[in-house]
């Protein structure tokens, strides 16, 4: 196996992967590290570390696929490479520990080496009231599945063949081309909004509504509610 290294940081795993060596092999190797450890890792969310090595987009994209299958979410990529750099931006992933929420899950036998411990979090105004949502920085690919108790955020596209079921709204910063159910707990007054809402299926409590033909005009932000009875979809605004 090729040396990669695992420590524990506050924003989950930091996975610093040898400069030298084939992208298939030392994605082989990795699989095979969490895959000993199934349940360590289920559910953590890895940094990579890769240095001066140039990765391409599609090598991040198949790394992404294999760790999508074990439930690891690959959330930022740190290098000194432009290629890499670029790519990673272009996922929608963080390249800097700074632009990375501090989580809380991170396997058993990986200490935190962290120097820094995180600091209380401000007051928040006890006249807002907040809600729970997730985060998603990358585009969902056919065959994603995002289903979540709360809200739904997408920084990138839905892809078709890709599915997001929400007890909230579903926010998409990008394409929505894809399947999404929002106010899946009943909610009938969830939103779908997108920068371009072209749903394979949107649907909204218990309503259900599809795609028109494509429709030949320049993409706008929208957003789908129900009113009356029906899913109506209408210019997004601030």
């Amino acid at each position: 196996m090729v040396s990669i290294e695992f420590k524990g940081i506050r924003q989950g795993i930091l996975v610093t992967l040898p400069d030298a060596g084939e992208w298939a092999t030392i994605q082989a190797d990795l699989a095979a590290r969490i895959d000993s450890q199934k349940e360590f890792f289920r559910g953590a969310n890895i940094v990579l570390q890769v240095g001066k090595r140039s990765v391409r987009r599609h090598e991040l994209d198949s790394l992404i696929t294999l760790l999508e299958k074990r439930n690891v979410v690959l959330t930022g990529v740190l290098s000194e490479a432009a290629t890499t750099q670029g790519a990673t931006r272009k996922l929608g992933l963080a390249t800097d520990l700074d632009e990375l929420e501090v989580v809380s899950h991170r396997p058993a036998d990986v200490p935190e080496t962290h120097a820094q411990q995180p600091t209380a979090a401000p007051a928040m105004n006890s006249e807002v009231q907040g809600a729970d949502a997730v985060l998603i920085r990358r585009t969902l690919r056919s065959g994603n599945n995002i289903h979540h108790h709360g809200h739904v955020i997408v920084l990138g596209d839905v892809n078709a063949g890709a599915e997001i079921i929400a007890g909230g709204d579903i926010i998409v910063w990008g394409h929505l081309r894809g399947v999404v159910h929002a106010g899946a707990n009943g909610g009938l007054d969830a939103v779908v909004c997108a920068l371009n809402l072209e749903p394979t299926q949107l649907r909204i409590g218990s309503l259900i509504s599809v795609s028109p033909a494509k429709r030949r005009r320049r993409p706008q932000p929208e957003r789908a509610y129900i009113e009356n009875g029906q899913i109506h979809a209408e210019a997004w605004k601030p």
